[in-house]
């Protein structure tokens, strides 16, 4: 089973990943910030498959998530949210580490494929 760790400051939104997440059988960890996240990722060791963050969050964002758990654990898969063009565009320099940036608003069908495309890609 893939383990996913989400990490999104929306309690709506962190419940909707990990529920349409979970319908593909991922088992899903949340958190609701980047430095929770973190705490998270280093106690359990960096075993996740994937890293789901939310660009814009208090505490530690998404982007200084991604580049530390990327420099901490290389394998770990990265895919970042975002609802503003602003904050997608502060990832663009990000493709060697990072997946894909979803926009949000999404689907739960859109989620679910970003998840599947970023896992598959980590396998090929």
């Amino acid at each position: 089973m893939t383990r996913v760790l989400i990490a999104d400051d929306e309690d709506s939104m962190r419940s909707l990943v990990a529920r349409a997440i979970a319908m593909d059988g991922h088992e899903t960890v949340t958190a609701q910030d980047g430095a929770e996240a973190l705490e998270v990722l280093t106690r359990d060791e960096g075993a996740f498959d994937l890293l789901l963050t939310d660009i814009q969050m208090p505490v530690m964002d998404g982007i200084a998530l991604a580049l530390t758990a990327a420099r901490d654990f290389p394998a770990l898969k990265i895919l970042l949210m975002t609802g503003f063009a602003h904050q997608r565009e502060r990832a663009s320099g990000l493709e060697a580490i990072v997946h894909d940036v979803v926009t949000k608003p999404f689907s739960v069908a859109d989620i679910r494929t970003a998840v599947a495309d970023a896992l598959a890609a980590s396998k090929a």
